[in-house]
């Protein structure tokens, strides 16, 4: 069985979160691990608390991980501090990690900035360029890039842009927001393409982010190259939305098992 690492924080109502990359994981039939950075008090209204683990504590993890099941993929979430994002760089490059899938979680749809701007930093001057692929929304993409996206020709020059900035990254940026609705525009130094996805009429969409970045580091696992990654991943999240399910009483969850047959 092929395998997936998700370093992340754990999401206490199971929408996002290393609970939403390992129902992916399992989803697209491959064993998943994590090495969690943070606990979250949080549900489909909102996150009312959060508790950074130790940089050494979450050394261990990772040590636990590479030194005894070492993953085909590696799928990196919500980090804040900057202290475990330079534990992150320095385990990944010791154990050699591959197929580095970077969710670089640090602006909100809203616009309102998630992590402070020494770990931001830290983000894009140590994990980005370690990854294969990163997946930001269009706020993330513009600060990356430094300019705005109102079109479609700006979500190809900034993924460009970025991609040149930090070193020849994967970049897939995330339609949305106003913005071509579910159409994502991936670039890297040997192909551009549009991926053109149908708006599904379902305002429960907690952990979109995560459940796309587990699905393609699930697929780039099983060996995919980056274009057939993204596209299965693509298939897996709308079809995990257009389920329909209704849980909690703001954004909900979506059905990351619904491949599984009832019984």
């Amino acid at each position: 069985m092929y395998t997936a690492l998700t370093i992340a924080g754990s999401d206490s109502s199971g929408g996002a979160g290393i609970q939403a990359d390992l129902k992916t994981m399992i989803s697209n039939k491959v064993y998943g691990m994590s090495a969690i950075t943070a606990l979250t008090a949080q549900n489909t209204t909102g996150v009312t608390g959060i508790m950074n683990v130790t940089p050494d504590f979450l050394e261990k993890e990772i040590d636990a991980v590479f030194t005894d099941i070492y993953p085909d993929a590696v799928k990196i979430g919500m980090v804040s501090d900057k202290e475990l994002i330079g534990v992150i760089e320095k385990k990944l490059k010791q154990y050699k990690a591959k197929n580095i899938v970077l969710d670089p979680v640090m602006v909100a749809t809203s616009g309102a900035r998630l992590i402070a701007n020494d770990a931001m930093d830290a983000l894009k001057n140590k994990l980005i360029p370690l990854a294969d692929v990163i997946t930001p929304n269009i706020p993330e993409a513009e600060e990356l890039a430094g300019f705005s996206i109102k079109s479609e020709t700006d979500m190809e020059k900034a993924a460009e842009s970025i991609s040149e900035k930090y070193g020849n990254v994967c970049v897939l940026i995330k339609g949305g927001h106003n913005l071509n609705d579910a159409n994502d525009f991936l670039y890297t130094k040997d192909k551009k393409e549009w991926f053109k996805g149908n708006r599904i009429d379902n305002p429960n969409t907690h952990g979109t982010g995560c459940t796309l970045s587990s699905a393609i580091a699930s697929n780039l696992a099983k060996g995919f190259d980056m274009v057939e990654a993204v596209k299965r991943a693509k298939d897996y999240i709308s079809g995990a939305l257009a389920a329909g399910l209704d849980l909690g009483k703001g954004s909900g969850p979506m059905d990351h098992g619904f491949l599984i047959p009832e019984n």
